[in-house]
């Protein structure tokens, strides 16, 4: 029995955010939803607007698989992730074996086509893309909860907007510029009424 694609329906149990009371509670299957949209989006711009050369199939693949680790590890809050390099270097085994023993629920013909999305190559330029993109979802998850006035993602708002600020991606940049402002758009508001 392949349980591959079970483990995947399962990402809509594992819920984020949980050292913070959030207006709406969100998953990550649709955090990996909204990263592999935003992935795509900073692909585009990255191509299209700035001459680049980024595999877009590959970075979206990567964000739609970045969080299969915590169906087994479940969503870490940052705080204890990153309490201390220690801390965050055991995480990062135990996040690796979860993937590993993950992919190793897909038929073998299977494996070796998907295994790779799994495991992103940190290196690349996709990754760092989807990683941005990553940060990017955080970000517009905190302007809806400081939307609904819930304050308590307004430290967070002003620290995920630094770190991207400090990647220093032209993309990420021009997403800010031409589309973040509607997110505070109501919905008469985004249909011009």
């Amino acid at each position: 029995m392949d349980k591959f694609y079970a483990y995947m329906d399962r990402m809509k149990f594992i819920k984020r955010w949980q050292l913070m009371r959030s207006v709406r509670e969100e998953n990550i299957m649709e955090h990996s939803h909204s990263v592999a949209i935003l992935t795509h989006a900073l692909c585009v711009i990255e191509n299209k607007v700035y001459g680049g050369t980024v595999d877009a199939n590959k970075a979206v693949l990567y964000a739609l698989y970045h969080e299969v680790s915590e169906v087994m590890t479940g969503d870490l809050p940052t705080p204890i992730k990153y309490f201390n390099n220690r801390i965050h270097g055991e995480y990062e085994k135990l996040e690796a074996l979860a993937v590993e023993k993950i992919a190793n629920t897909l038929p073998e013909e299977m494996r070796g086509e998907l295994a790779p999305y799994l495991d992103a190559d940190k290196d690349s330029r996709e990754y760092r893309i989807t990683k941005a993109a990553d940060r990017l979802s955080a970000y517009i998850k905190c302007l809806e909860e400081l939307r609904s006035g819930n304050h308590e993602f307004a430290r967070a708002k002003k620290e995920i907007e630094r770190s991207l600020i400090e990647l220093h991606i032209p993309a990420v940049d021009y997403f800010f510029e031409h589309f973040i402002p509607a997110f505070d758009l109501t919905l008469d508001e985004l249909e011009g009424l």
